[in-house]
């Protein structure tokens, strides 16, 4: 896995200062452990990226698209992060505006399935 740095990169924290409108919609439900009692990080550089909102623990990275992102343009980064172990979900920002509580429903169940150990198999 591609590590995590926990010093902001020049552009990370320019991404903080700068976030949307639907990024500020989405953390201010996830910060401070609000949903489900999970740790994220926003705008957390992960290998030579730096991710939208980040939960280390369930290895799930979380992404706002807007006008900007396609499929063919955030491939070859989705599969950069998921080849490093991370699940990458991606909403557009009209899911955010539109269905707040499914995507964050969405954002629980993949982080509470992903930090879940898994079971060891009988013998």
């Amino acid at each position: 896995m591609p590590p995590v740095r926990r010093q902001i990169s020049p552009y990370a924290a320019r991404l903080r200062r700068e976030m949307t409108d639907v990024e500020q919609t989405l953390w201010r439900v996830l910060r401070n452990r609000q949903l489900g009692g999970i740790k994220w990080r926003r705008q957390a550089t992960v290998g030579r990226y730096v991710a939208d909102f980040l939960c280390v623990e369930a290895r799930l990275i979380v992404e706002l698209d807007g006008g900007q992102h396609s499929p063919e343009r955030d491939g070859p980064r989705t599969a950069a992060l998921e080849a490093a172990g991370y699940a990458v979900l991606r909403f557009w920002s009209s899911d955010i505006i539109e269905s707040l509580e499914g995507v964050c429903d969405t954002i629980l169940a993949t982080a509470e399935r992903r930090r879940r150990p898994s079971p060891n198999p009988l013998p």
